[in-house]
């Protein structure tokens, strides 16, 4: 039986998922029966009286009363005064959180520790106690789903911090109203209603901006030609290298010049050589984590497969902000562990001389990602395998020797003209030989004497252009969201997908669409706090306020309100909705009719053709497939210059030119 003070007691675990429900049965129990209510899965331990319930995440949501819902009829101003109220779910769950509630005398709240899942918690905490007023309730928290975690968390139960949960929903409630008010805002000034509206966001528009910018500066780059000369050297001992002019030209006239200048010979002026630490990687938290899978994955997919081997006890929880292993870890044990694994290797390395790296940041309620059991390749599924993979070798990288580097560079004197070459040669492999994804380039440059006289085999003068900035793949995007505090460890990946599914945002590096560019632009024009970071890290601060008590709830909602009536007060809605429908149409546009004067766009009519926007007077048309998820890409094919369309399919996906398709379909009939 459960005791507690000599006394038997009845008594319900609450975890936020069925899978951690059933994990943390066997782990508590051994022995345990599964049961059914309401067809909802429940865990029943009879030597113990303990049941084990998972949830599904919220079981309540925040949302306004029912006549609010009227998108068209409802007045943002009369919105933005509405109370929030809770709406159940899972209705399905809190039956049987209130069936189960009523039988115990305490409740063990055991889900994520992190603030939505203290709020979780919480919120089940209020359904049981309207049916159970004196039930005792207590709190578990550990991050990783082992027994040896399990058991000493439950062996010292805390209390709920009902701060830290009132944080979670101070954050729900604002963006309630932000994404309601302003997403209704631009959707019903766009004529963009239904399943393709235009939603806003108090994390989602600022990113959305730095994605959309960086196109802007892209596009408007106008490139600059520079030469460069490079010369072919021959070393007294025979061995050939390559040496770059000092200089980089910007008149062709000066480069012809100085390539004129260059005679046979060369002599050295410089030569250094030294060692380099390249000092190893610190360890995983959920930003650099992302970062390094989304090689392989969308980072939702990273993260959704990372909570899945977190649940079944291979790796801690990864929503993580600390960069620092505790002290309290046994890090030989972990590495110990592995070497009767596939990565035995990586673990001799990593215990030649453990000293385990450390990040800028520490925090005391999760370490850093790490593995918590040992897999082999067959048990996991290739994504799985993948991630777990990643988190192993990051790991054992970080606790593992440094790598060093021999660095030579010279400097060359070719008739007054300044040659310089380099090279690198890894002589101590260390974290390298573990952590695979990182590219180890030598180069060579044989060891050369200052005052040498070096032979020149051939020279040549390469005409260039300077390059745009490049666009923000998903992982880097993440890395720049958590420097300007965009969002949190736990939502940044969700941004970058709600982008993706409302299309803003296509491909990886990641496009921003006409339509992206037309709600930045009239964001811009009519609240531009909106799509800057000030507002939403400021909100992350007060977050934490809020959690140590500094700042009340009301203060913080009140405050976001207030900002959200000045920018009603302020928009044009005109101009508002005279940019998006703009930016929307041009979305639609592929190109120039070859007919005629008219513009290629997108038409319906028993499946989706290309077609001219001067129909009846133009008819041409181009087919496509009647099958598939279709989209407009900036991509031009460049014999039609036409945009491009992707067409995803279960198991195919692929990128073409609708005319050349066309052409190619006639060509083979």
């Amino acid at each position: 039986m459960n005791v507690i003070k000599g006394v038997q007691m009845s008594w319900l675990i609450i975890t936020e998922k069925d899978n951690t429900a059933k994990r943390l049965s066997s782990i508590l129990f051994g022995e345990f029966e599964r049961k059914k209510k309401f067809n909802v899965n429940y865990y029943y331990s009879k030597t113990k009286d303990a049941y084990v319930l998972g949830l599904k995440g919220h079981i309540v949501e925040l949302d306004f009363p029912q006549e609010y819902n009227n998108w068209g009829k409802v007045s943002l101003n009369s919105l933005l005064k509405a109370e929030v109220i809770k709406k159940v779910k899972e209705e399905r769950i809190v039956k049987l959180l209130e069936y189960l509630g009523k039988q115990v005398d305490r409740v063990t709240i055991a889900t994520d520790y992190d603030r939505e899942g203290e709020l979780i918690g919480l919120e089940a905490v209020e359904i049981i106690k309207k049916v159970n007023p004196d039930v005792r309730i207590d709190r578990v928290r550990y991050s990783a789903l082992t027994p040896p975690d399990i058991k000493k968390a439950f062996s010292k139960p805390d209390t709920l911090n009902i701060n830290l949960a009132k944080s979670a929903e101070t954050r729900q409630i604002i963006d309630l109203y932000w994404g309601a008010i302003l997403t209704r805002l631009l959707s019903i000034s766009s004529g963009r209603l239904g399943k393709d509206f235009l939603s806003v966001g108090r994390v989602q528009s600022p990113t959305l901006r730095l994605i959309v910018e960086r196109e802007t500066e892209i596009r408007e780059f106008k490139p600059k030609k520079y030469w460069e000369i490079i010369a072919t050297f021959n070393s007294s001992g025979g061995i050939e290298f390559i040496g770059k002019h000092l200089k980089r030209f910007d008149e062709k006239n000066e480069a012809s010049k100085a390539l004129g200048n260059i005679r046979d010979y060369g002599i050295v002026r410089e030569f250094k050589e030294v060692e380099r630490v390249d000092k190893k990687p610190t360890p995983f938290n959920t930003t650099e984590f992302l970062k390094e899978a989304s090689r392989f994955m969308s980072p939702d997919r990273a993260m959704n497969v990372a909570e899945n081997l977190y649940i079944n006890g291979y790796i801690s929880y990864p929503r993580t902000d600390n960069t620092v292993y505790p002290k309290s870890l046994n890090l030989k044990r972990i590495v110990k562990s592995f070497l009767n694994s596939s990565f035995k290797d990586c673990a001799l390395i990593a215990l030649e001389d453990m000293n385990p790296s450390k990040g800028k940041k520490e925090t005391t309620d999760h370490p850093p990602i790490y593995p918590t059991a040992v897999a082999e390749k067959s048990e996991l599924s290739k994504d799985e395998w993948r991630i777990y993979e990643l988190i192993v070798r990051r790991f054992l990288a970080s606790l593992a020797p440094n790598a060093i580097w021999r660095i030579r560079r010279t400097l060359i004197d070719v008739n007054g003209e300044m040659f310089t070459s380099s090279g690198r040669e890894l002589i101590k492999k260390g974290w390298r030989e573990i952590y695979v994804y990182v590219k180890s380039e030598e180069s060579y440059l044989p060891y050369l004497r200052i005052g040498e006289q070096i032979r020149i085999l051939s020279k040549k003068l390469l005409e260039k252009e300077t390059k745009p900035p490049s666009r923000y793949s998903s992982g880097s995007l993440i890395k720049l969201m958590e420097r300007l505090n965009l969002g949190t460890k736990s939502t940044r990946h969700e941004i970058i997908k709600k982008l993706y599914s409302r299309k803003y945002v296509q491909g990886n590096p990641l496009i921003p669409t006409e339509t992206a560019f037309a709600v930045i632009d009239a964001l811009k024009k009519c609240a531009e706090t909106i799509t800057l970071p000030d507002m939403t890290s400021k909100l992350e601060i007060e977050m934490d306020g809020i959690e140590e008590g500094r700042i009340r709830q009301e203060d913080v909602v009140r405050e976001s309100k207030n900002f959200l009536e000045k920018i009603l007060k302020a928009v044009n809605v005109e101009e508002l909705s005279k940019t998006l429908k703009e930016g929307i149409r041009r979305d639609k546009i592929l190109g120039k009719c070859p007919k005629c004067e008219g513009e290629l766009v997108i038409r319906k009519a028993r499946g989706k053709f290309v077609g001219c926007s001067s129909y009846p007077d133009c008819k041409f048309s181009l087919p496509l497939p009647k099958k598939g998820k279709l989209n407009v890409i900036s991509k031009e094919c460049d014999k039609h210059k036409m945009r491009m369309i992707r067409i995803k399919q279960k198991n195919k996906n692929w990128t073409f030119c609708p005319y050349c398709n066309y052409l190619e379909w006639i060509n083979n009939r």
